[in-house]
């Protein structure tokens, strides 16, 4: 009776320290994969910095920067309009540039360089591969997002010869676009995991495209006579990005600045689009034979 009854005072105690040290070794697993994550997005955002066409389409959003300022002194009065439309429409342009030619070459050059062998030989699986260099991906855009921010910044300071109200009013729509970047970058890498970088490429380009044109396709699907066109337009409309939530380049243009609502919700449709984008990812590269 008495070691019964100690058997049933000690067994709590053991279950007890068995549950804790799961959990400790739960934590110290979503710690060592948090840990090689973060690794393969230093290594991605190292490799797209070392690439040159960062730094020339950079060089040539500054430039044409540079170049909208000498087209706002010779147009009176509309010298922060020019600035701020050419600003950020080319950091649009050029950004979009970036995500789809270096975020298609993501997961192609591991494979052609053969190192993706020796990284999935790791305790590293494919999602935490995928998640890793679209993070790498978005550092170098926001880093790129943010000088040219910057530069659009000091170039309506320097037309107005002192502060310009404008200079903090257009980075809400700077963040917008960084955002949309984020959904395009989503975009090459899901087309990246299942075709080479050209038709991939291609296929991020269409999708940039006809994402901003979001309201015709709804248009289209209403008004066409054919049942097939009202079927294949309202599916394009469901499921390719709507852009056009992120497009505020006009009102900053204006000095307006987007709501607080449309703002948040513009950032709650990219996380959820980009989670639902890397969840695709990770399915059809997990699905890929490699041998």
């Amino acid at each position: 009776m008495i070691a019964s009854d100690a058997t049933r005072q000690t067994n709590p105690q053991s279950s007890d320290q068995t549950s804790a040290s799961s959990v400790v070794s739960e934590s110290s697993s979503i710690g060592a994969d948090v840990r090689r994550t973060l690794a393969i997005a230093r290594n991605a955002f190292r490799e797209a910095v070392r690439d040159r066409v960062l730094y020339n389409l950079l060089l040539f959003v500054l430039l044409l920067i540079a170049g909208a300022i000498f087209l706002g002194e010779l147009s009176a009065g509309q010298e922060s309009k020019i600035i701020v439309d050419l600003g950020l429409s080319a950091m649009l342009l050029f950004g979009a540039f970036i995500a789809i030619f270096v975020g298609v070459g993501l997961v192609y050059k591991e494979i052609e360089r053969r190192t993706l062998y020796a990284i999935l030989s790791k305790p590293i699986g494919r999602g935490q591969f995928l998640l890793g260099k679209y993070l790498g991906l978005c550092l170098t855009l926001l880093i790129n997002v943010l000088v040219m921010g910057v530069g659009v910044s000091l170039a309506l300071i320097y037309v107005r010869r002192g502060w310009d109200p404008l200079a903090t009013k257009i980075w809400p729509a700077i963040f917008l676009i960084y955002f949309e970047l984020m959904i395009i970058t989503a975009v090459a890498l899901l087309f990246s995991a299942f075709s080479s970088p050209t038709l991939s490429a291609l296929l991020t380009f269409f999708v940039f495209i006809i994402g901003h044109f979001s309201s015709d396709l709804k248009s289209l699907a209403n008004t066409s006579n054919s049942a097939a066109a009202r079927v294949l337009f309202r599916g394009l409309y469901y499921l390719l990005p709507n852009l056009s939530n992120f497009s505020a380049i006009t009102q900053a243009a204006h000095g307006v600045t987007p709501g607080a609502t449309p703002f948040a919700l513009a950032v709650v449709y990219m996380v959820a689009y980009v989670g639902v984008l890397l969840a695709a990812a990770t399915l059809i590269f997990s699905r890929r034979n490699f041998k």
